[in-house]
């Protein structure tokens, strides 16, 4: 049984909202990283107090108002799937704080965790603030929506990232990692992924595994899984026919995303 995979499993906490993963540090190998993923019915609430957390509340679908810090963000949220392939809205909100949530509409979340100790403002981060990028060639492209890189100071631990991969390609490839505080050359970085596949009933393969392979993991990933990078290169590959998104969630003791990519295959990216 993997260790890293992670399959949804529904449970109503309260009226009309579910909760389908939570990844803390009491359950997972992760240290930096945290996550809920949430399924709310239109009028129904959920509500928290951080902590020594920082939290990226992100509209995955649907639309919700967050009330945080005094302030409150309405109908947040801008698709109806996430293969609409458009940025959507997010909230961050800083340690030591409290939020609610309430869902405008049938709405699924993401809440994205980090420790932190220095409070930061509240912030609505708007769908058109993303930065939208085209990466790779051949058979490893993708669309990446930046939700908080590195480049915003808005966050002290957290940086966010939406990635859609293409039909019979791959992505996080070539195999790269960032697992080692080796600045400036390598950022220790924990990450989780959040799976969805269109059509739903397909599959996609993610490998998480080390140099001295003492981690060494292949996974079939299916729509809704997550799974759990505590170190390690961690590609993903996207069978025909099917489409990937996967929502990531990095976060280390340096806010900084430096990879390392794997020199047995880094070849790859010399082609022409």
């Amino acid at each position: 049984m993997s260790k890293l995979l992670r399959k949804p499993d529904a449970v109503e906490i309260s009226p009309g909202v579910k909760i389908l993963h939570e990844v803390t540090s009491e359950n997972s190998p992760l240290e930096y990283v945290g996550l809920k993923v949430l399924e709310v019915e239109p009028g129904a609430r959920y509500e928290e107090n951080l902590g020594k957390w920082e939290c990226g509340i992100v509209a995955l679908t649907g639309k919700i108002n967050v009330e945080a810090d005094g302030e409150r963000f309405e109908n947040i949220g801008t698709r109806e799937s996430v293969f609409e392939k458009k940025p959507t809205d997010s909230v961050y909100v800083s340690n030591d704080k409290s939020f609610r949530i309430e869902a405008a509409t049938k709405a699924r979340i993401i809440l994205c965790y980090a420790p932190s100790e220095k409070q930061r403002p509240t912030r609505l981060i708007k769908a058109e603030e993303n930065s939208v990028e085209h990466r790779g060639k051949y058979n490893n492209k993708r669309l990446v929506h930046n939700i908080l890189p590195d480049s915003d100071p808005s966050a002290n631990s957290l940086l966010l990232v939406e990635v859609y991969t293409e039909s019979a390609n791959w992505s996080s490839y070539p195999p790269h990692k960032h697992d080692q505080d080796n600045l400036p050359d390598e950022s220790f970085l924990e990450e989780t992924y959040y799976h969805e596949i269109n059509p739903k009933q397909g599959f996609v393969f993610q490998r998480v595994y080390t140099d001295d392979r003492s981690l060494d993991e292949t996974m079939t990933v299916e729509n809704g899984d997550v799974v759990l990078v505590p170190a390690g290169y961690h590609p993903v590959a996207v069978p025909d026919g099917y489409e990937s998104y996967y929502f990531n969630i990095m976060a280390g003791p340096k806010r900084l995303w430096k990879f390392y990519n794997e020199p047995a295959h880094e070849w790859i990216l010399e082609r022409k």
